[in-house]
């Protein structure tokens, strides 16, 4: 599968590098950004870590905005930023809205029509995504950890859950916990997965604790001034989710802080450390 380099640039004596390949899951040119530190660039096989962005994020906006080489550069970390979402389609109704189509995937596979044609990103993640970075690029891919914000949050939690054995840390900035019951969850849910709720769970984190709670420690940080908090994303759910199974859960509720990425700026440090420590060989 070719790779075509689209952007090389030096930082912090490791290398940010932006990349474009066909996929077949997405049927289209799929974009992702990745950022080798010092460590990789001298032959040491690094652990990886996967950043899930948000609705209207393209891998660009972690890739700028949330300050995270500098930390990675130090911590020996390999950071993977994937689109989220196919582009040009053609499909009626994909750049409508900002919460459905265009930019907001929601990390899942669709089974609606026309949405199923290209709207596949669980399999572009877990499986075409993977074979390409493995091709190309030298990892220590037995370590990885994966993580994200608000809708990115919700994947990072919901991929973990399904493949834990291939990402076994994971946090989460300010996560659709229970798309199941919040607009933006209900209306993807219904456009890419049909009316049948019972289908909906395979794509909900509380649900998915309460069927198989992981061994794995959970990060969530959470601004109290984030607008979207009582109605999108409702981290108390997700909180009492993980006490009745027993998950481990370390949920922080930032005071003053919003959804934006300066709130995820504020705290990047500890979110890469904390999957540094638990992918420590």
């Amino acid at each position: 599968m070719a790779l075509e380099t689209i952007a090389e640039n030096r930082c912090f004596d490791g290398l940010q590098g932006v990349y474009r390949h066909e996929s077949e899951a997405c049927n289209g040119p799929m974009r992702f950004a990745l950022y080798r530190p010092p460590q990789a660039l001298a032959g040491e096989a690094c652990p990886v870590v996967t950043f899930l962005s948000g609705l209207t994020c393209t891998e660009e906006n972690f890739t700028v905005k949330a300050g995270a080489q500098r930390m990675a550069a130090e911590l020996g970390l390999i950071l993977v930023a994937p689109d989220t979402s196919p582009r040009n389609q053609g499909i009626a109704g994909e750049d409508d809205s900002y919460d459905f189509g265009s930019g907001a995937g929601f990390y899942l596979d669709a089974t609606q029509a026309p949405w199923s044609k290209a709207y596949r990103m669980e399999s572009y993640l877990t499986r075409e995504l993977p074979a390409v970075l493995e091709e190309y690029f030298q990892a220590d891919w037995s370590r990885q950890g994966i993580m994200g914000h608000s809708m990115g949050g919700h994947g990072a939690l919901t991929l973990h859950f399904k493949n834990r054995e291939r990402w076994q840390s994971v946090s989460a900035f300010a996560p659709i916990v229970a798309p199941m019951q919040v607009p933006w969850g209900q209306k993807a849910f219904t456009g890419y997965l049909g009316d049948d709720r019972s289908t909906w769970e395979a794509y909900d984190a509380c649900a998915l604790v309460r069927e198989k709670p992981s061994r794995a420690e959970i990060l969530i940080d959470q601004g109290t001034a984030d607008n979207f908090l009582n109605e999108q994303l409702r981290p108390e759910l997700f909180e009492q989710a993980c006490r009745d199974t027993g998950q481990p859960l370390k949920l922080r509720m930032q005071e003053g802080y919003d959804h934006s990425y300066f709130f995820i700026a504020s705290f990047i440090e500890d979110h890469l450390r904390h999957h540094a420590t638990a992918l420590r060989g």
